[in-house]
């Protein structure tokens, strides 16, 4: 019997649970699959109801909209993120070790989670790098976290965060410092393959070097400390 992975969402981003029927279970693996394939401004639920093969209208019965759809894919990422995090790290006692295992699992390569079938990890991780901060650089993001939306995220930053005090108990920007890991990650990531000028990365495009400069960046400023 497959053991399947449940990450608990925020019941305000959908009209009815994607988790509780086979139609709902396709619109998260379809949706990830087209807005990994055209991206999310060319990503519309016709087209995902086009290649499902349901309706539009069944689409929308789970759906209020398409950002919603995005809060939804992002939310369930970090909170599969912040499951990983606990799981590698669960029986390591040295916070360094602990925060450098942290790093890697942030900045390198995502592979498929068989325990969630109907979502491909490796693509939603790419999808999160291009499109996540889409979810939150909106005109409504002050009433989206109103209905706490973000809540993975900052869960997912509040555990680096103490991860990091644990290495340095008086360091000042714990939050600031996990924010800027996760986002740090994914921008390095994205230039080295985009914008490689942006990096030091562009020609080697390996995702050890990011991890190498994400330790010496993380590593020099709580030493200081």
């Amino acid at each position: 019997m497959k053991l399947q992975l449940q990450i608990k969402m925020n019941e305000a981003l959908f009209l009815r649970n994607p988790e509780g029927s086979e139609l709902g279970k396709n619109i998260i693996k379809h949706s990830i699959q087209l807005i990994y394939k055209n991206g999310f401004e060319a990503f519309t639920f016709k087209k995902l109801a086009e290649d499902i093969g349901t309706t539009e209208a069944g689409v929308y019965r789970y759906f209020e909209n398409k950002h919603k759809l995005l809060i939804y894919l992002t939310s369930w990422y970090w909170g599969w993120v912040e499951f990983q995090i606990s799981f590698h790290t669960n029986n390591i006692k040295d916070p360094v070790v602990k925060l450098k295992r942290v790093i890697k699992l942030l900045a390198a390569t995502i592979e498929d989670d068989k325990q969630t079938s109907y979502v491909n990890e490796s693509l939603l991780h790419q999808i999160v790098i291009a499109e996540g901060s889409k979810a939150y650089l909106t005109k409504q993001v002050g009433e989206d976290n109103k209905q706490q939306f973000f809540k993975p995220y900052k869960d997912l930053c509040a555990v680096i965060g103490n991860i990091i005090l644990e290495c340095s108990p008086k360091y000042k920007y714990p939050k600031s410092l996990a924010s800027t890991i996760i986002e740090m990650a994914h921008y390095q990531n994205f230039f080295m393959y985009n914008l490689p000028s942006l990096t030091d990365f562009g020609k080697t495009k390996e995702e050890t070097e990011i991890i190498a400069f994400l330790n010496d960046l993380v590593f020099s400023g709580i030493k200081k400390s």
